[in-house]
């Protein structure tokens, strides 16, 4: 109610159609609607060739990420190995099992992220070597 009275003081209408854009706009001010800072890029994405509701995404700041369930969900699968970067994520197309990390990231204008080796499961991304 309080908001009704504020907009009749200050010259808009309610619900008519008659307000002007000036008035409904000008309490917003213009800002870049972006993230601030780099983070949460997805670096690649792999779909399993053999079930196609298992993803894996391979986030640039964030490790490897599997969904079985075309993405309703999601689980860390590369928490604890040797680089938090991940520039890329791919299965073997011969063995649905097999899944490649590789580690690391340069494409970022403001930030690179280190990259320590290349690993390999042939377990479906249970574990790595």
């Amino acid at each position: 109610m309080d908001r009704v009275r504020s907009q009749e003081a200050s010259g808009v209408s309610s619900g008519d159609g008659g307000a002007s854009k000036e008035g409904v706009y000008a309490g917003l001010t213009l800002r870049g609607i972006r993230p601030a800072l780099m983070s949460g890029r997805v670096g690649d994405i792999a779909v399993d060739p053999v079930k196609h509701s298992t993803r894996y995404v391979a986030a640039v700041s964030g490790g490897v990420w599997k969904t079985t369930n075309s993405g309703t969900t999601w689980a860390p699968i590369f928490d604890g190995y040797g680089s938090y970067s991940i520039g890329c994520v791919a299965v073997d197309p011969g063995n649905h099992l097999v899944v490649w990390v590789g580690t690391g990231e340069d494409n970022s204008p403001r930030s690179v992220g280190y990259g320590d080796r290349l690993y390999k499961s042939i377990d479906g991304g249970a574990s790595f070597t």
